[in-house]
């Protein structure tokens, strides 16, 4: 049932926002939002619920479609949206609702599930770490955690949410998000957003300008660090230029590149306290 075909539906019942509250369960608030258009990727869970009350044959059938095949709740949710993927815009990034975590890469949304604990107590030691040295050198540059909406290319088509950012050129700081490359960027890799994160955002934080990027895999317990250059942030890479690459263990300290090796990073000490939890 698409959401023309409930509005339809409202005007045949004759029934106002509220009471649509009132029967379905779903705030009012949610019901004008999603009824008037102004969500334009509403919760699935919603939808069913105002599908149960405008359509109860078809709320019947979902429910079947759910309990064999719980596979298909994001496919039906999807369903209503009105663009393909690759289509995207920032625009309809932020106007999904707050508690869907997704990305926006050249116009695909990419679903974010929940990280594990591990995977925050990891990116937590990590960004206080960088926040204390930072701090010691009484330096300008900015450590974020996420989640941090970046809108990498400065375009209206990608916008992801690393796991930890360093961001020197304060220019590029808005309220709302990081409007362009960071300086530093590190991903803790998770089983949904593994491939993503090692081919994917490898090849688009490279080219969008960031300086050095950091894939820190829990499984393996190792680090991958990419300097890609160490000239102005969000320095475009000359084509064919060489790019810094190494490997480090979970018993290793790893030199910050854009800091010259100044920083260390001390795995073992993070290994220590995460392992106990993982």
């Amino acid at each position: 049932m698409t959401i023309n075909e409930m509005n339809e539906r409202k005007r045949e019942l004759g029934y106002s926002y509220e009471q649509i509250a009132q029967l379905s369960g779903v705030p009012v608030g949610t019901v004008r939002k999603v009824l008037g258009g102004t969500t334009k990727a509403p919760r699935f869970a919603t939808l069913q619920a105002l599908e149960k009350l405008l359509n109860p044959e078809k709320g019947k059938a979902a429910d079947r479609e759910i309990f064999h095949d719980p596979a298909t709740v994001r496919e039906t949710a999807l369903s209503y949206d009105v663009k393909k993927q690759g289509e995207y815009t920032l625009e309809d990034y932020l106007a999904l609702p707050d508690e869907r975590r997704v990305e926006l890469i050249d116009g695909v949304i990419y679903d974010m599930s929940a990280p594990k604990g591990y995977h925050q107590l990891i990116a937590g030691e990590l960004y206080a770490l960088l926040l204390a040295y930072i701090r010691s050198k009484k330096g300008k540059c900015l450590p974020f955690i996420s989640p941090i909406d970046v809108q990498l290319d400065c375009d209206d088509r990608t916008v992801v949410q690393p796991d930890v950012i360093i961001l020197c050129d304060t220019e590029k700081y808005t309220p709302d998000r990081i409007v362009g490359a960071p300086d530093f960027v590190a991903e803790v890799l998770s089983r949904s957003t593994r491939s993503k994160d090692m081919i994917l955002k490898l090849h688009k934080y490279q080219h969008a300008g960031v300086r050095e990027y950091w894939i820190i895999d829990p499984d393996q317990k190792r680090v991958l660090t990419y300097l890609f250059g160490k000239g102005d942030a969000g320095r475009k890479p000359d084509e064919g230029e060489n790019v810094i690459y190494g490997v480090y263990s979970f018993q290793d300290q790893v030199p910050v590149g854009i800091y010259d090796g100044d920083l260390l990073i001390d795995f073992s000490q993070i290994d220590e306290h995460v392992s106990p939890w993982m």
